[in-house]
């Protein structure tokens, strides 16, 4: 009976204690800017997703902190809260602050590292473009083959005109490169036909030379 007590005060003060701060929050909310572009300083047309997702966030975030409210946290630790119950109100308003800036801190990081402000503003501008565009828009056929086939041939037509050109490149890259393999043949050809004339030459000009050493200085003169 003491513990249903017990559990049961603690369930007033909690929503006590939310409607002081849903009271408190309304009340920021009507004294503070009407919209949230002008808080991040920017135009709202090009905020629209983005405010969106923020908005997504933050009704996420307080449905979590509500889910962590401290009537369970008492009722989970009731032993300790028992015991003392304004060090476990203290207790579990510091993990509440902690876990909630934990959560934001993780939220920004991944906001910044998938860079989502600047894809969900270029959807912005997409769609602000799309309005004045006369052509109607793609629709799924309902048929998922059709759908990607129509999604991925054209990617496909890219890349095999790209491969193509590159193809025509290298080609005639190559036609250059044989041009002038076959010059450099020729010119080796000619060095070497050049070189076989002048040995012939030499061969032909030291026969020649001892032919007529021979004819001046006879064997027979130096017999002793």
């Amino acid at each position: 009976m003491e513990t249903n007590w017990e559990e049961q005060k603690i369930a007033q003060q909690e929503n006590t204690k939310d409607q002081t701060n849903n009271a408190t929050e309304a009340e920021s909310q009507s004294t503070g800017p009407k919209n949230d572009s002008q808080l991040l300083g920017r135009p709202e047309p090009e905020m629209k997703r983005l405010l969106l997702f923020n908005k997504v966030v933050e009704k996420s975030l307080q449905k979590f902190i509500f889910d962590a409210s401290f009537h369970r946290f008492a009722r989970t630790f009731h032993p300790f809260y028992k015991k003392d119950r304004q060090l476990t109100e203290n207790i579990h308003k510091q993990f509440i602050e902690d876990l909630q800036r934990t959560i934001q801190e993780d939220i920004n990081k991944l906001i910044e590292e998938g860079e989502l402000q600047c894809k969900l503003n270029e959807l912005d501008k997409l769609e602000e473009k799309a309005k004045d565009s006369s052509e109607p828009a793609w629709r799924p056929s309902g048929v998922p083959e059709q759908d990607l086939c129509s999604f991925v041939m054209p990617y496909y037509l890219k890349q095999k005109a790209f491969l193509q050109q590159e193809l025509k490149r290298i080609q005639k890259e190559n036609a250059g490169l044989a041009q002038r393999v076959q010059a450099g043949r020729e010119g080796l050809a000619q060095t070497e036909q050049r070189i076989t004339a002048a040995v012939d030459e030499w061969k032909a000009s030291i026969s020649e030379f001892q032919a007529q050493a021979s004819s001046f200085c006879p064997p027979d003169t130096f017999d002793v």
